[in-house]
């Protein structure tokens, strides 16, 4: 921002204006992590302009750190999304690994979890403004400098594949020409963030089999869904019936909170439960139902 702050005002950074930097920490949906209970990275230009927003943030943050440069105040950020980022791509090749041989990777998982330093991470869509995006930042800056950045891609390859893997799964248990409802289009859980969602790929896969794919989203807006990604929501649930499979793909609180025989009535009798994220691991389904997870 720096230059272009200079070419626009004709004016000099670091003598006629400085610069500060905090990199966002917002966790949407988060109601745990919130502003006043994390800490919160600053820096600046000099050790005086880096002071003068430490102070500021101190007003509002539960805890302030002075990063050493606007440089590493920015690496940081990228890093901890691209931390995350492997890490759930780890999880996700394990899940394709474990369903070809009939295991669960949520009943893994519980028992992998009983390990005090046991990382639990789960498997899913990985869209977003954020961790789907700054690992490419990183992976850029390294390719720049002359090294491949094996592992931040082979991270990036996996998770951008989970959605096609997915729908694959999902149709091969389906008769061609099956209608579909997916649950869920939003990046994640009880936000109504559509940016970057990996659940178009989902919807595209199966349409792209020859399914005929409906889509609910009682968080998103209904313009963009159609203004970004071509998608008619349906506007309720009420008259959602019929259908060969109910996908949930997308855990927020009142998908959850659905049981058996609400999911029944959407689904013709021996119709598919397909759950994504493991929000129904624990229903009992009504007799006849097919179930499916990751």
């Amino acid at each position: 921002c720096g230059p272009i702050l200079e070419a626009a005002s004709g004016l000099s950074a670091g003598s006629d204006f400085f610069l500060g930097y905090s990199p966002e920490r917002v966790n949407p949906g988060d109601r745990e992590h919130r502003l006043d209970r994390i800490a919160k990275v600053v820096s600046g230009q000099t050790p005086e302009v880096a002071q003068r927003l430490a102070a500021i943030y101190r007003e509002v943050a539960a805890e302030v750190f002075v990063a050493k440069s606007i440089r590493a105040a920015e690496a940081a950020k990228v890093i901890e999304n691209a931390q995350r980022d492997v890490n759930i791509a780890f999880v996700n090749e394990v899940t394709r690994i474990f369903n070809c041989v009939g295991l669960s990777i949520h009943d893994v998982l519980d028992a992998a979890r009983t390990k005090w330093n046991f990382l639990p991470f789960t498997p899913g869509l990985v869209g977003g403004h954020c961790i789907g995006v700054d690992p490419y930042y990183l992976a850029d800056l390294a390719e720049r400098v002359g090294i491949r950045p094996e592992i931040v891609l082979a991270g990036r390859r996996t998770n951008d594949a989970m959605g096609a893997h997915v729908a694959a799964s999902i149709a091969e248990r389906l008769a061609p020409g099956a209608r579909v409802l997916v649950l869920g289009l939003t990046f994640k859980e009880n936000v109504p963030d559509l940016r970057n969602s990996k659940v178009v790929d989902v919807v595209r896969g199966l349409a792209q089999r020859g399914h005929a794919v409906d889509v609910h989203d009682p968080l998103a807006d209904a313009r963009e869904a159609k203004a970004e990604y071509g998608i008619d929501l349906l506007a309720a649930l009420d008259a959602a019936t019929g259908y060969d499979a109910v996908v949930g793909v997308v855990p927020h609180r009142a998908y959850a909170a659905l049981d058996g025989a609400a999911l029944a009535r959407m689904l013709k009798p021996g119709g598919l439960v397909a759950d994504v994220k493991g929000m129904w691991r624990a229903l009992a389904l009504p007799a006849g139902l097919a179930r499916w997870s990751l």
